[in-house]
């Protein structure tokens, strides 16, 4: 008989992955990646390849989404507090990165070329809500 399985999130990297992974697992939901070797290799292909897929057994798929829902994936500052949007206050604020400065272009391609991850990166925010990007403090 052929067991079958569901993925239940997708994460740039494996990381990200891990730490759900191991929430998941503490609930006593059985867990596994797929793809994440890949990306551990060489981050530059995540996107290429759909990221790192975090997959249960369809039997617990409900159970995980559950788990899932009561992990916040949206950004917290420092003490750990919900970042909310200045614009709208909603919380639903998200983490991006952007290559839009000059510091920030050199820096990614230098970092493409020796095939490392990125030495500099400019970081922003962005609501869901309103649509919003701003920058913490």
């Amino acid at each position: 008989m052929r067991e079958e399985f569901s993925n239940v999130a997708v994460f740039q990297y494996s990381a990200e992955a891990q730490i759900l992974k191991g929430r998941l697992e503490a609930e006593g939901v059985r867990t596994f990646m797929v793809d994440n070797h890949t990306i551990d290799t060489d981050p530059l292909v995540s996107n290429a390849i759909g990221g790192v897929k975090l997959k249960v057994r369809k039997e617990d798929e409900e159970k995980a989404l559950q788990v899932l829902a009561a992990v916040t994936k949206y950004s917290v500052d420092d003490e750990g507090e919900e970042i909310t949007c200045p614009s709208c206050k909603s919380p639903k604020v998200e983490i991006f990165t952007s290559v839009k400065s000059a510091k920030s272009l050199f820096f990614f391609c230098l970092s493409f070329l020796i095939n490392a991850l990125p030495l500099y990166i400019k970081r922003n925010y962005h609501c869901t809500n309103c649509k919003h990007e701003f920058k913490l403090r």
